[in-house]
């Protein structure tokens, strides 16, 4: 019998768990995998990016925007990084407040082992979790370590992204077992993907990258008659054999809708109309090569080759003989080139997933199932969705924690 059961030892499940038990809980620890927290390893290119300096609740996609505000403010990005602090690991900042571990992220996953430990937390791993019932107030875990009984359950198995890792939608399935609702889950921070025959003119461009504002217009959640709002992200993009990547694809991505339009600005800090005019007056170069001065190479040839609507000549245009019309038309297609993605790259190269257990079952101080005491999800189980760069680990730490002390609170009520 514990006071707490912590379902999934990845990062909302071992902070929930290592929190808890460090203010005096008995709290036992089940995971299915074999090894440990293998999304934290892999993560940050395996310096494990695991916050952002300037988070807040303008960085995460749910139907209810404010949910999450409560649990960041209560553990906040600086609480995480003096715990880094005190075991010496080296950090730095890349850019846009995002931070990575000097070193490996094993150190991150060696920082909060360490930390369940000084809560004498019970480690069950690997150990499946065949069912789950509620008993008397007392939740039953069958599972491969035989019976468990628990007064509080954390569900901390996160969403369905990077399957190979172990995903899966137990906390979901979970969720709808116990009466709550989920909303639709789907990739996040993943590669858009064009029809195959739409796109390949540009497959030979697969690993050219540039600094491109992307935008898209999508409905705002749980208001389906409000007006669409346009979201835009300043970041690199790469072409792929059978799409765009890069980080301000990625970004985007959890926007994006099926059918929309996403328009790429391929020269956001230019005006290139203006540029190309400017520049006109007995300029001999082909505008192609005048591409290439802002572009890659290879980008400015076919770009110009394969984008509709423009005449089919007009990389062998010289500058200073393309009228008016025609630069004017280039311009607006390099700041406006709408292009209609036909899906994602899927769960399989998704960071994150997109949706989850919906914030209206659950309070937004404790995470706990508002229809079921004792029941709490943390972590990317929750329709809680956060930007690329650190946002997603700083809502499993500030989740698990609001968790873990609302749980420790309960025994003064």
């Amino acid at each position: 019998m514990y006071d707490v059961a912590v379902i999934g030892a990845g990062a909302a499940g071992m902070m929930a768990a290592a929190v808890a038990g460090q203010r005096g809980l008995k709290v036992v620890l089940l995971d299915h995998a074999e090894r440990l927290a293998e999304k934290i390893r892999i993560s940050g290119g395996g310096r494990c990016n695991f916050t952002n300096k300037g988070t807040t609740a303008a960085n995460f996609i749910s139907q209810n925007p404010h949910f999450c505000r409560s649990a960041l403010a209560g553990y906040t990005a600086n609480d995480f990084i003096q715990l880094v602090n005190q075991y010496g690991i080296g950090w730095h900042e890349k850019h846009r407040g995002q931070l990575f571990c000097n070193d490996s992220s094993e150190a991150i996953i060696s920082m909060l082992r360490s930390e369940c430990d000084k809560g004498r937390v019970a480690w069950r791993m690997p150990c499946a979790v065949h069912q789950v019932d509620q008993q008397e107030s007392v939740f039953v875990l069958r599972t491969d370590a035989g019976t468990i009984r628990a007064q509080n359950l954390v569900v901390a198995t996160g969403g369905l992204a990077i399957p190979k890792l172990g995903a899966t939608d137990f906390a979901l399935k979970l969720a709808r077992q116990f009466g709550l609702k989920v909303v639709e889950p789907r990739p996040a921070l993943v590669p858009l993907l064009f029809d195959a025959q739409q796109w390949q003119p540009f497959s030979t461009l697969s690993g050219v990258a540039l600094e491109a504002r992307v935008s898209t217009s999508s409905p705002v959640l749980g208001k389906p008659t409000a007006k669409p709002v346009l979201t835009q992200f300043d970041e690199d993009l790469l072409f792929t054999h059978k799409g765009l990547s890069g980080p301000a694809i990625l970004q985007i991505s959890s926007y994006w809708n099926p059918g929309q339009p996403i328009v790429l600005d391929l020269a956001p800090d230019a005006d290139i109309e203006r540029t190309l005019k400017e520049a006109r007056q007995g300029n001999r170069q082909l505008l192609s090569s005048v591409l290439a001065s802002i572009w890659p190479k290879r980008l400015a040839e076919q770009w110009l080759k394969n984008t509709p609507d423009l005449p089919k000549q007009i990389g062998d245009m010289r500058l200073a003989d393309a009228p008016n019309a025609v630069l004017s038309s280039l311009a607006r297609h390099i700041h406006e080139w709408s292009l209609v993605p036909s899906g994602t790259a899927g769960y399989r190269k998704a960071e994150v997933m997109r949706g989850g257990v919906d914030t209206r079952y659950l309070d937004q101080r404790s995470m706990e199932a508002k229809p079921v005491a004792g029941l709490y999800f943390v972590g990317e189980a929750v329709d809680v969705t956060g930007w690329l760069g650190g946002y997603n680990f700083q809502w499993a730490w500030s989740s698990a924690v609001a968790c873990a002390r609302a749980i420790k609170a309960k025994e003064f009520q």
